[in-house]
């Protein structure tokens, strides 16, 4: 085989495993973005999860996933509940009637879905929770 045949073929090479790692980087780098990594995982043991999720495609079940920051503030006669998760730079948020016992530092199961609100004219993304439970 001629050399340069076969630089050209290791250039190819090189070339296609360096995309092909631009493209893997790429997708972590969009699934950490959004929340997903390796410490959350969507259940397949929890039936009402799983129900609440098949009924209604634009919700999301997460478990096991910690607590790193619980605020409640109260708004007229509601408890605005804000979390902030671990490996996630959303705030989840959650109504009550009464304050609840904070969360840091706990390891919770949510049920949300994404929403936006709006503070001081900008969109800010936020995640709504319908359900959530002490693991």
């Amino acid at each position: 085989m001629n050399l340069a045949k076969t630089r050209e073929i290791f250039v190819s090479l090189l070339f296609y495993l360096i995309c092909v790692h631009l493209v893997i980087i790429v997708c972590i780098t969009l699934l950490t973005f959004i929340g997903i990594d390796r410490n959350m995982t969507i259940s397949t043991k929890n039936t009402i999860a799983t129900k609440l999720t098949q009924q209604h495609p634009t919700l999301i079940h997460t478990e096991n996933i910690k607590v790193i920051s619980h605020v409640q503030r109260e708004t007229d006669d509601w408890q605005l509940n804000t979390l902030m998760l671990d490996g996630v730079n959303v705030a989840f948020k959650y109504k009550r009637k009464k304050r609840y016992k904070n969360l840091k530092g706990s390891r919770v199961n949510i049920t949300y879905y994404p929403d936006n609100e709006k503070v001081a004219g900008f969109d800010i993304e936020i995640m709504k929770i319908v359900r959530i439970k002490l693991t």
